[in-house]
């Protein structure tokens, strides 16, 4: 199976990222964590994007906030799926990180999740790998139907108590 790479801009965007390993774990799904700044170590980020494919990668996942570039950075330098995560921070509350996480150049995608949006960054990186994983499409298929019956059995439980 193909790893996720899970890349933060800085340590104190860990706990956001920890959502996302912990869905990648329930989902047995290998991952690395890194923390490259696209600011501050542009030559290892570089790097490490460079190489992913070569290194086992199937997708990336890039968490940052503010100027949010980190996810920018990383997809100018490969052709795997990237996903960012706009981190909350800095005077707009997360928003300057959205805007700079979604406004890509054509030519260099990067699908954008809700801010702190960390689960559903690592549940795409997951379907893009379930493509060729039948098994790992399976658990994500479990995984819709179990959530559906939690959401169905809170219906139950509040009709029955109102």
């Amino acid at each position: 199976m193909k790893k996720v790479g899970i890349i933060m801009g800085s340590d104190s965007d860990l706990p956001i990222v920890q959502k996302a390993v912990d869905m990648l774990k329930s989902l047995e799904i290998p991952y690395e964590v890194h923390i490259y700044s696209a600011h501050r170590t542009p030559i290892e980020a570089r790097d490490f994007a460079v190489n992913a494919r070569a290194n086992g990668f199937g997708a990336l996942i890039c968490a940052a906030g503010m100027a949010a570039h980190l996810a920018g950075a990383i997809a100018a330098n490969t052709t795997l799926p990237v996903v960012g995560i706009p981190c909350k921070g800095g005077m707009m509350d997360g928003l300057d990180a959205l805007l700079s996480t979604v406004q890509m150049p054509t030519g260099i995608p990067v699908a954008t999740v809700a801010i702190n949006g960390a689960a559903n960054a690592a549940l795409l990186c997951a379907q893009i790998i379930a493509v060729e994983d039948q098994e790992l499409a399976k658990k994500l298929d479990a995984k819709r139907v179990s959530d559906a019956a939690k959401v169905l059995q809170k219906d139950a439980d509040i009709a029955a108590n109102l």
